[in-house]
């Protein structure tokens, strides 16, 4: 069977959406935001028998980034952020003091994201889209539903294309902006100008919370309304 996987495992006590997606086919993989309970996450990936390509963070908050040492040093696979976020990943310890958690240990980040990227796994890609606000490097991942080369038909296992968007757009809601490099002129601008350009079925997979979709959210957002 070919296709997409796409699991997302809600971890930690934030409950950070983590999204495992994998490539039947080749069996590489990308997981994103492993903020906490690695072992949960590793579980999913071996049942898939997959092969961890890379390790992406949308944003450097402590429950999206928790896990990164953990499954760095289990799947080998390199660290990438935005460059603009590690000032706010090297305070961890600042954060962790905030929200009186113990701090997780830090992880070597071997590569830089930036804004037009596209990150690639088996016969998958994701482009990077820059959309500070919530942080200043934070991030989302836009993947293109999967066309077949031949016939350039939609494949069956894909319903359109996919948002992975961190802490930028929630389901009701966008995400905050009082907290470290928070800027509420900067998340609406990224969601106005980057976000809303992308079409109306395209499912979005929050930070936190329920999917839902570009079309909903522009409809019915009430931070969206007078965009």
């Amino acid at each position: 069977m070919s296709g997409l996987i796409h699991e997302v495992v809600p971890v930690g006590w934030l409950q950070c959406n983590c999204s495992v997606l994998g490539d039947r086919v080749t069996k590489e993989a990308l997981v994103v935001d492993p903020g906490d309970e690695v072992e949960r996450i590793l579980a999913i990936i071996s049942e898939h028998g997959l092969k961890v390509k890379a390790i992406v963070n949308t944003h450097a908050h402590i429950d999206h980034v928790g896990g990164l040492a953990k499954m760095r040093a289990a799947t080998g696979a390199p660290v990438l952020m935005h460059g603009e976020d590690l000032e706010l990943y090297r305070i961890l310890d600042q954060q962790a003091a905030m929200i009186g958690m113990p701090m997780p240990p830090l992880a070597q980040v071997d590569s830089l994201l930036k804004d037009g990227e596209i990150v690639r796994w088996g016969g998958y890609e994701a482009r990077v889209m820059h959309t500070p606000g919530h942080t200043r490097g934070s991030c989302c991942l836009h993947v293109p539903k999967k066309l077949d080369e031949s016939s350039e038909v939609v494949t069956p296992d894909s319903k359109g294309d996919r948002l992975i968007a961190g802490d930028t757009l929630f389901a009701g809601s966008i995400g905050r902006t009082d907290l470290w490099g928070g800027s509420f002129e900067d998340i609406i601008a990224s969601i106005r100008s980057k976000l809303l350009a992308l079409p109306d079925g395209t499912l979005v997979f929050p930070g936190h919370g329920p999917q839902t979709t570009i079309g909903e959210e522009r409809e019915s957002n009430p931070f969206l309304q007078r965009l």
